[in-house]
């Protein structure tokens, strides 16, 4: 899959130290790994779940979320949102 944008990753793990390494992590997989649909997402990350239009991940450890736009057809995954667990509850995100 093709990754867009990975500056919001760089920028949320230098402001938070510990979703650095959960990041590359999911970065990896992500990168190396063609899904062709949410249920092939599902197997390899089982906390995965759709949120309307987009999917969100759970990243290291319930801490964090991801939150993205995936192009399945397209093999494209679009970054919308790193956050905090506290960010993501307040659901600014969703406007």
């Amino acid at each position: 899959m093709h990754i867009i944008t990975r500056k919001r990753l760089r920028e949320f793990a230098a402001r938070h130290r510990e979703a650095e390494e959960p990041l590359k992590i999911w970065l990896a997989i992500m990168s190396k790994t063609d899904f062709g649909s949410f249920a092939d997402l599902k197997r390899v990350f089982r906390s995965v779940d759709k949120v309307g239009r987009f999917t969100v991940f759970d990243i290291g450890g319930n801490k964090f979320r991801l939150i993205a736009a995936i192009h399945y057809n397209r093999k494209k995954v679009y970054i919308r949102h790193v956050l905090t667990h506290t960010e993501y509850d307040r659901e600014k995100w969703r406007k």
